[in-house]
């Protein structure tokens, strides 16, 4: 079995690349029964998640097995710990396996980009980044992959993971500031990409102007938002998947209990998008919203992109 470093990922995840292996992989078929959702309890008090996410098509099986530990932030450690296993689908041998952190970080990003495809103006061009985690590090690189920007602003809780990662990708070419002001930034932006933990609305819908896209990515428990239900209301909703984002995540799970929105004002997922059973993004001025939740084949795509390139 391949042991794969996180740096033979980095090096073979490109932003583009990923974002079309990511379309092709969504136009494929597969297997993706629901993902396993587990809570539990640390010693501290602390609520965990853990995560089993299988996946499989006629050559591979893949397997991710991922913990959610929010008070790791205080600890100097990633909040996210995450294992990946590529198998032989006829045989069952072991493939490869790989650190699945970056793997994560890297094709969630590239899913958001992929949908901004279809659901944001064609000409926007200033993007505000809320978290300063391993995946809002990425969100940087991956829209610039499809869009022409201007402006990238950084908005977290964190002032020097915020200054970090401003400057990382300044290094990188790419137009980034920090943001000073979020209600500010969010009413300037024509992308609003929000990767945080929080567990209540950081985004405000009275501060998003129309055309705006909202991408909102951290929310992975049902009790637990990015945005607040006026943001909801403005919104032409989006998903990658019904099945994962309409009950894991309070972002709609919340909406929809409290009666503010149905299961059927989610027009469309990823793979609806792709192979253009809806158009996406109607008008200039439609305000669009892509909930993700995170799907195990996109991992597989990944993940097979890696392998592939280190056999």
């Amino acid at each position: 079995m391949l042991i794969i470093s996180d740096d033979k990922i980095k090096e073979h995840l490109g932003y583009a690349g990923l974002i079309e292996s990511l379309r092709n992989i969504f136009l494929s078929d597969y297997t993706m029964p629901l993902r396993h959702h587990h809570f539990y309890t640390t010693p501290e008090g602390l609520e965990n998640t853990l995560i089993l996410m299988p996946v499989w098509n006629q050559d591979y099986i893949g397997m991710k097995q991922v913990t959610v530990a929010p008070g790791n932030a205080q600890l100097g450690i990633p909040s996210i710990f995450a294992r990946y296993i590529l198998s032989d689908a006829r045989t069952g041998q072991p493939l490869a396996m790989m650190n699945a952190a970056e793997l994560t970080s890297r094709r969630t990003a590239c899913t958001s980009a992929l949908a901004a495809n279809y659901l944001s103006r064609k000409d926007a061009k200033n993007l505000l980044i809320v978290g300063s985690g391993k995946v809002a590090q990425h969100l940087g690189q991956a829209y610039a992959a499809i869009r022409d920007l201007e402006s990238i602003e950084v908005w977290a809780r964190n002032k020097e993971k915020m200054a970090e990662l401003v400057q990382d990708l300044q290094s990188k070419g790419l137009p980034a500031k920090e943001s000073n002001n979020l209600e500010e930034s969010v009413r300037n932006a024509d992308i609003v990409s929000c990767a945080t933990l929080s567990e209540t609305p950081v985004i405000l819908g009275d501060w998003v102007k129309p055309g705006t896209h909202l991408d909102m990515i951290g929310s992975h428990k049902p009790n637990t938002r990015e945005t607040d239900n006026v943001a909801i209301r403005k919104s032409t909703i989006f998903v990658d998947s019904r099945m994962g984002a309409l009950h894991e995540t309070g972002e709609l799970a919340i909406p929809i209990a409290e009666g503010i929105i149905s299961e059927e004002d989610v027009k469309a997922d990823i793979t609806e998008l792709i192979r253009g059973i809806h158009g996406g993004r109607s008008s200039e001025e439609e305000i669009t919203l892509f909930k993700s939740a995170g799907l195990a084949v996109e991992d597989l795509a990944a993940a097979l992109m890696v392998f592939k390139r280190c056999i």
